[in-house]
């Protein structure tokens, strides 16, 4: 598996500081940067990458440290400066050396390092003259083949940070799958499973009994022709791991909200005020923090997001959001420039253990909010599943989703026809929002415990459109 060690100080690493961390390899390892001056990589004498160091980040939301290297991780108050340093499995003594550069700059900084044990201040002699990672391979790329980027992964949750999203866009750039490789006690975000988006990309999870699983489908798979792929039985059916089906009966819920913005492009827009409303209205604080990947280290700001998606358009930018630790949550929003103005396709989920209550009631009220107000509300879904409360994936099944109400803005409803979307076909009633002359609607499905309402929502939607 990788061998990924985190660094975490709570003063920013000087130049004196990283070059104690750098002289790791002593006199041997070369040092050179990349990705216009981000990495820092060490090299052996023949230029070879053993280990890339990504430019420290400083990390402003609370309990971010925690959220992904784990619960038990002691770590300093935030702001925390978060230092990675990411060896290749191709030399035992790259993971020494990563070790030796993170120990050296938590000793000096008074910091601790992520995993402890992996934490030295030793000098590194290089031994070994097996197989590096060329002076061209993406550091976060352990095995590439025609078809597939392979990432080995050994952390307890899998983030989307900037490593393996620059990982996956190398990925598709080349026409390649991304396939993720962890052991079976490994989580995703988030973030991460809504990155990989499904086939051709995996999760390829290693069970001690079962060999290698997808973790998201739980088809048993092999490597076979330079790719993982699903195994087939003599019928030709693809079985699925006995691991992916252990599964132990919780409680925990998520409440998700699907949300879909339009906004005429003008110097004035304000981008990422609807997700900050549904927000405060479901848990009576703002996003805590916000960044372009995982850790998220950026407080909170409407104003700074929107700078950024400017900047970046016509190309599309993706963000995620994060809650404050008492009230899991955690969003992901891509911004794009349209002919019809600039959307934001938001998906916010919440998480509420076993005696916590959603704020289901507070649906119809945020459904107003949303469409009264200049947000520029189009749709938005909002439904109800069983999951961890924490919002990280398991490699085990879950549930899907039951919605549990449907909210259509007022340019939605006028373009659908009024009439026709005041009526649909079932024994729904939908509440007028807004004026009547420009009504948005909103339609009650269930509480989420009935499997059913799937069957209403496809025949609701079915119904809208034939009225566009």
């Amino acid at each position: 598996m990788t061998k990924d060690v985190i660094a975490l100080t709570p003063t920013m690493p000087d130049v004196p500081t990283l070059l104690a961390g750098l002289y790791a390899g002593g006199p041997d390892v070369r040092v050179r940067t990349a990705a216009d001056g981000a990495v820092v990589q060490l090299c052996a004498p023949d230029g070879n990458t053993l280990v890339s160091i990504e430019a420290p980040i400083l990390i402003h939301t609370f309990g971010e440290p925690a959220r992904l290297l784990g619960t038990g991780t002691t770590t300093p108050d935030t702001p925390v400066w978060w230092t990675e340093a990411r060896a290749t499995t191709a030399v035992p003594e790259a993971g020494q050396l990563a070790g030796s550069f993170a120990g050296r700059l938590a000793t000096v900084l008074n910091g601790t390092t992520w995993p402890p044990e992996a934490a030295t201040t030793d000098v590194v002699a290089l031994t070994t003259d097996g197989p590096t990672t060329p002076a061209n391979a993406h550091p976060a790329i352990d095995v590439l083949t025609d078809t597939t980027a392979v990432v080995l992964q050994d952390r307890p949750v899998i983030a989307m940070t900037s490593w393996l999203s620059d990982a996956l866009r190398t990925a598709i750039a080349s026409d390649r799958a991304l396939h993720i490789v962890t052991p079976n006690t490994a989580r995703l975000t988030l973030p991460t499973r809504n990155a990989l988006g499904g086939h051709p990309h995996r999760w390829v999870v290693q069970d001690p009994q079962d060999g290698y699983y997808d973790g998201l489908s739980g088809a048993v798979l092999r490597w076979q022709n330079g790719t993982f792929a699903p195994a087939r039985t003599s019928s030709g059916t693809t079985p699925v791991a006995k691991a992916f089906t252990n599964t132990t009966d919780t409680e925990d819920r998520q409440l998700i909200l699907a949300i879909r913005t339009r906004h005429p492009a003008d110097e004035q827009l304000v981008l990422g005020r609807a997700l900050e409303t549904t927000w405060h209205h479901l848990t009576g604080t703002p996003p805590a923090g916000w960044s372009t990947a995982e850790p998220i280290n950026l407080p909170w700001s409407t104003r700074q997001l929107t700078d950024l998606a400017r900047q970046r358009a016509p190309q599309p930018t993706w963000l995620i959001a994060i809650g404050h630790p008492d009230r899991p949550a955690i969003a992901t929003i891509r911004i794009a420039r349209t002919p019809a103005g600039v959307e934001e396709d938001i998906t916010l989920t919440l998480g509420y253990a076993e005696h916590e209550s959603p704020p289901l009631e507070a649906i119809r009220s945020l459904a107003e909010a949303l469409t009264t107000t200049d947000h520029g509300l189009t749709s938005m879904l909002t439904s109800l599943r069983h999951g961890p409360r924490d919002l990280t994936i398991p490699p085990h099944i879950t549930p899907p989703p039951n919605p549990v109400a449907l909210t259509l803005g007022p340019d939605t409803v006028h373009d659908i026809g009024t009439h026709h979307a005041q009526h649909p076909p079932l024994n729904l009633t939908p509440t007028q929002l807004g004026p009547a002359s420009r009504p948005a609607l909103h339609y009650p499905l269930g509480d989420g415990t009935d499997d059913q309402t799937w069957t209403i929502l496809k025949t609701l939607t079915q119904h809208l459109r034939m009225g566009t």
